[in-house]
C-alpha cells in the first residue's frame, strides 16, 4: 500500500510568511507564529510598563522611557495605515472615499498619504 502525503502549507498567522521563509514556526490550536513575530511580541512585552501607575506616579526617567514605546506604537500604526491606503489606491479607490472613511477631506487624505 502506498501512503499518500498531504502537503499542508504552513504559515505564520500573524505575518503570513510560509514555513520556508522563517527559521522556526510554532504551532498552536489552528494557529502558527514564526520566530520573527515572537521576537516582536517579546520586545513589546519587555518594553511595556506593567502595571500602569498613571503619569503622576511615574518618575521622569520612566516617562522618558515610555516615549520610546509610544513612538514605536505610533510608527507601527502609521505603517499599517499607509499600507492599507496604498492597497486601496492600487484597487483604484478614490481619495474622496478614503478621506470619508478616515473622517477627513479628499484633499487632506491625498496630502497625507500620497
Amino acid at each position: 500500500m502506498i501512503a499518500i502525503r498531504r502537503k499542508r502549507k504552513l504559515k505564520c498567522s500573524f505575518c503570513g510568511k510560509s514555513d520556508r521563509e522563517v527559521t522556526r514556526l510554532i504551532g498552536g490550536p489552528g494557529v502558527y507564529i514564526c520566530d520573527a513575530c515572537v521576537g516582536v511580541c517579546n520586545k513589546i512585552l519587555d518594553a511595556t510598563p506593567v502595571p500602569f501607575p498613571g503619569w503622576q506616579g511615574m518618575t521622569d526617567d520612566q516617562l522618558l522611557a515610555a516615549l520610546k514605546i509610544a513612538k514605536a506604537t505610533v510608527d507601527a500604526t502609521r505603517a499599517v495605515l499607509q499600507a492599507q491606503i496604498e492597497e486601496l489606491r492600487r484597487r483604484e479607490m478614490s481619495w474622496d472615499t478614503i478621506g470619508n472613511a478616515l473622517g477627513i477631506s479628499r484633499q487632506a487624505a491625498w496630502e497625507r498619504f500620497s
